[in-house]
């Protein structure tokens, strides 16, 4: 430990043990962080807790480490209105832009129901600048999106705060230690609950005895208040979770599942406590001690349960604090990359200048610390922390985290890697051209994340329905208290108790989310990752699914087979070719720039992409165009070449054309081949199978999109068609009452993908498709979307199923509990296993 016990400040402090980090208490890493607090250096485990600690110094909050009584990722910080986590450093830990605001991803604890989940969401819709707010029960987190110009990530903490929960800045490692914490804390409870159950039982069967065959006063009077003496901690310990959730719901003038639960433990404690004062009427401590210990075990098997719903999402991404060998920084080839123009021999020269890899400690920094240009190395079995282009000759990574795919990959100099692989043999070395926060498994992660946040509407309508259920419950057991006081005024709080808690919709509140969660994370386990939450609800009602072509159906990895020309030669049209084409994501851009590797490409100025066409630019004084024929010749009357796939073995073509006083004339032809996905076929068969009408939209204006079509057996096959014209087909289907899917793949797909009922992208995709679209094919199987619309349609299945038990079993049981057949603590029981059946019922969606 690098602080001394002599010194008069350290000995007022909570102090870690050696080689652990003063502000959280984890192991430090080999060269840890530091930070002077109290003018001494603290050492810090990653460079998120030196920037906390750094700010917390900053706003003269250093009474803090003075105050706190322990050490743990967890530790609430008591830090004036909030105010430290609106300093920029700390923020951009966890804060991102999104959607035209600032978004943050949230642990929060103690959440019980979707009351709990209502309440935060409730209570933040109504503060100024928060645009949007999700909440999810399952996995203990929350969503929120503001503007920062009228409120502050301060202002959003204290609001939940103020509504009795507490929220924290989401980061895995803490947000496991906050789950473990509370399971443990949970657990004691359950214990104390069940060695006070299990006293009480005893003395009031002592009791019970006594009455039958007679007993003393005193000796009554004495076990009634050892009854009440070992209740006490139940009650007041193993109770309290119950009744601060009540108390916070009520505070807000609302009702949640605790509301009714903790008034039956109020009246009937209440009323057993008189009776032992008084030393009259009868005693339940037993009844109250056995209430607490079955709704605690309900609880806890139920929230274990969840987290394991929930765990393979939380496992999708492992944050994890890496240390990074960064060689250097190089602007010269960010900047050529950034053009489209990395050459390998650009590549060499700053090899050549930087011969040596060898690195320094000192020359390791964390992975979110690395910046777009730096240039580092990758050791052999370590994950590719951000995107980049492989400088090294060659490197073999593993894909499977993002697209499941268990195939290793072989990359040549110059190919792009995505942050989230994995490097399977030797060291290589990378540029980043990403920062982690922007890579693809950071994108893969936010999409996640905001699936499992957002609600669908049958979601929704449980949440509404649950409320609904409280509060008539609550007007009905008033009822029958007061029927009973004319009936039997010795039943009338036993039965009122029993209705209270046999009635408590819990399992109504669970119904959806769980199953909702199991079917995200199987999805995810397919290869579909949702990214919205009406995803699954929306697959299961799906009519039509409408297809892109090119990178859909097709491959998307274009190869230039011939280059036919009317004057110069092959290598000059290529090089105008491609330099027009620089800077696309196009997959014929991407094979024209490929074949024109090594060619000094003419600059061009003026470019313009113009949707589903081409490009347009000037190259030393001449105006071209490349891209579909109707494009390049500008509306006709130019020299026009025929296409012939057939003679080249080609399936599709672009042409380049030059501008000739006020018409173009072609004066080449680029022929390509582009595969169809192998299960495509078996896809769309297994479709239409199951009474689902596939067709194709496509921008490809040449017959040979209507040949693939033909192929796969689509029937309604529609090309040629601008983003406009897509959008219009899926709203003329939607107006007759369809449900569409639409999958497609490129940056002129994203209108269409949020104009349909639901939409896919594939991986590999342009961020803005990824971002519009409702769900992400990781692995580039088509087949995955049958499988993701039967998972959907048994999960709304599942879903029916627990919502009709449910509302069933609450029905049901309200007669003979009001009927006073139904004593409290077997109403916890049935209450406790109503629950558990829908959970069980849900985990089945697992096997699927």
């Amino acid at each position: 430990m690098t602080d001394t016990p002599q010194d008069p400040i350290d000995t007022s402090l909570v102090l870690p043990p050696d080689g652990h980090c003063f502000h959280c208490g984890e192991k430090l890493p080999s060269e840890p962080f530091f930070t002077v607090i109290f003018d001494k250096p603290r050492p810090m485990c990653c460079l998120g807790c030196q920037l906390a600690s750094e700010s917390i110094v900053e706003l003269g909050l250093s009474q803090y480490y003075l105050d706190r009584r322990e050490i743990s990722p967890t530790a609430p910080l008591p830090l004036a209105n909030f105010d430290a986590y609106n300093h920029d450093d700390v923020k951009a830990q966890f804060v991102y832009r999104e959607d035209g605001g600032s978004t943050a991803e949230l642990s929060v604890a103690n959440l019980r129901c979707t009351a709990c989940t209502w309440l935060i969401e409730t209570r933040l819709r109504g503060l100024d600048g928060v645009r949007a707010c999700q909440v999810n029960l399952t996995q203990q987190r929350m969503r929120v999106n503001w503007d920062e110009s009228r409120c502050s990530i301060g202002d959003i903490l204290g609001a939940v705060h103020s509504v009795g929960y507490d929220a924290r800045p989401y980061r895995q490692d803490t947000h496991e230690a906050m789950m473990k914490r509370q399971n443990k804390q949970m657990l004691i409870r359950l214990g104390v609950a069940a060695v006070g159950a299990m006293q009480a039982m005893m003395f009031s069967i002592g009791l019970y005895f006594g009455d039958y065959s007679g007993m003393a006063d005193e000796h009554r009077h004495f076990l009634r208040a050892v009854a009440l003496f070992v209740t006490m901690p139940v009650i007041f310990y193993a109770g309290v979770p119950f009744f601060r959730s009540a108390y916070n719901a009520i505070k807000a003038r609302q009702v949640n599942m605790d509301v009714p639960v903790s008034i039956a433990l109020i009246v009937t404690f209440g009323a057993s406590l008189y009776a032992t004062l008084t030393q009259s009427g009868e005693t339940y401590f037993d009844s109250v001690s056995m209430f607490i210990f079955f709704l605690l075990a309900g609880r806890y098997i139920e929230q274990n349960a969840r987290l394991k719903a929930s765990n393979m999402a939380s496992d999708l991404v492992v944050i994890e604090p890496v240390l990074i060998k960064r060689l250097g920084h190089s602007d010269e080839l960010i900047a050529e990359f950034a053009n489209g123009s990395l050459d390998n021999e650009l590549i060499k020269d700053w090899q050549n200048a930087h011969a040596s890899h060898d690195v320094a400690d000192d020359d390791k920094v964390l992975a979110q610390a690395l910046t777009v240009g730096d240039v580092i190395w990758v050791e052999a079995g370590q994950q590719i922390a951000c995107d980049g282009v492989l400088l090294s000759e060659s490197a073999t990574v593993s894909q499977s985290l993002l697209t499941g795919e268990s195939d290793l990959i072989v990359k040549k100099q110059g190919d792009t890697l995505a942050g989230g692989s994995q490097n399977d043999a030797q060291p290589f070395v990378m540029l980043v051209t990403a920062q982690t926060d922007d890579s693809q498994m950071a994108l893969i992660d936010r999409l996640m994340n905001r699936a499992m946040s957002e609600k669908p509407q049958i979601a929704q309508d449980a949440d509404r329905m649950a409320r609904w259920f409280v509060a008539r419950v609550l007007v009905l057991s008033v009822l029958i208290f007061v029927i009973w006081l004319f009936v039997d005024k010795t039943q009338a709080l036993w039965a009122t108790v029993a209705v209270l808690v046999a009635t408590c919709p819990c399992a109504l509140s669970l119904a959806t989310p769980i199953a909702l969660t199991m079917a995200t994370n199987r999805l995810a386990g397919l290869g579909f990752l949702a990214t919205r939450g009406h995803t699954i609800q929306s697959l299961s009602e799906v009519s039509h699914v409408a297809f892109d072509k090119t990178g859909t159906l097709t491959l998307g990895q274009a190869n230039l087979l011939h280059v036919d020309y009317t004057t110069h030669d092959k290598t000059h049209w290529l090089k105008v070719g491609a330099s027009l084409e620089v800077g696309s994501k196009h997959p014929v851009a991407r094979a024209i720039l490929t074949s024109a590797h090594g060619l000094h490409l003419p600059k061009v100025q003026n470019a313009t992409h113009h949707t589903a066409g081409g490009v347009e630019g000037c190259v030393d004084g001449v105006w071209y165009r490349i891209g579909h024929d109707g494009f390049v010749l500008n509306g006709g009357g130019g020299h026009v070449m025929a296409e012939r796939l057939d003679t080249f073995g080609a399936n599709m073509s672009v042409a380049l054309s030059v501008k000739a006083g006020e018409s173009w004339d072609m004066v080449a032809r680029f022929y390509f081949n582009d595969v169809v996905r192998t299960d495509a076929k078996q896809t769309i068969d297994n479709l239409k199978k199951h009474g689902i009408i596939p067709l194709m939209l496509t921008g490809d204006p040449s017959d040979n999109a209507l040949t693939v079509a033909q192929t796969l057996g689509i029937e309604h096959a529609y090309h040629g068609l601008s983003p406009t014209d897509k959008v219009n087909h899926i709203k003329e289907l939607q107006k007759d009452g369809h449900t569409v899917l639409m999958v497609g793949d490129g940056i002129n797909d994203a209108p269409v993908l949020g104009a349909s009922n639901v939409s896919v992208a594939m991986a590999g995709a342009s961020d803005l498709a990824q971002v519009s679209a409702d769900g992400v094919l990781l692995g580039g199987k088509l087949s995955v979307i049958n499988n993701a619309i039967n998972l959907s349609v048994k999960t709304r299945h599942i879903i029916r199923q627990n919502l009709r038990w449910a509302l069933v079993y609450n029905t049901l049981i309200l007669v003979p509990a009001g009927m006073g057949y139904v004593p409290p603590w077997l109403a916890a029981i049935g209450m406790s296993l109503s629950s558990l059946f829908v959970v069980a019922n849900a985990m089945r969606i697992k096997r699927s």
